[in-house]
């Protein structure tokens, strides 16, 4: 939701706590303020009434308007063709073991190889 609240801010620092307070609150999605007005829009599932009693501890508070504002639609995205073809491949590996070592015969047959 969108909601507005027109503050009677003067000072610098009266500003700055103020954006603090409201950006502390947990649903707050975005925070603008509009210097000459003195109106801030705070934009997220938050709990307004909290947010302009918290306000009113720091400067005059009042909330303007409201507005349920709906989430952008999704547009379907177009398919990709397939331009990429993997081709399966395959790696030769070399035998267990390597040329230089064969296999010995543990018989008694009078050879070191079979």
């Amino acid at each position: 939701q969108k909601s507005v609240l027109q503050l009677s801010v003067h000072e610098e620092g009266i500003r700055k706590k103020a954006w603090v307070a409201v950006s502390r609150f947990s649903g707050v999605t975005s925070i603008e303020m509009d210097d000459k007005t003195g109106r801030m829009t705070v934009v997220g599932e938050v709990d307004v009434p909290r947010i302009v009693k918290k306000l009113r501890k720091i400067c005059t508070a009042e909330l303007v308007t409201v507005e349920v504002v709906k989430p952008p639609e999704k547009k379907p995205e177009p398919k990709k063709s397939e331009d990429f073809v993997a081709y399966p491949f395959s790696i030769n590996y070399p035998y267990p073991y390597h040329s230089y070592h064969q296999p010995y015969c543990y018989c008694n047959c009078g050879g070191g190889t079979k």
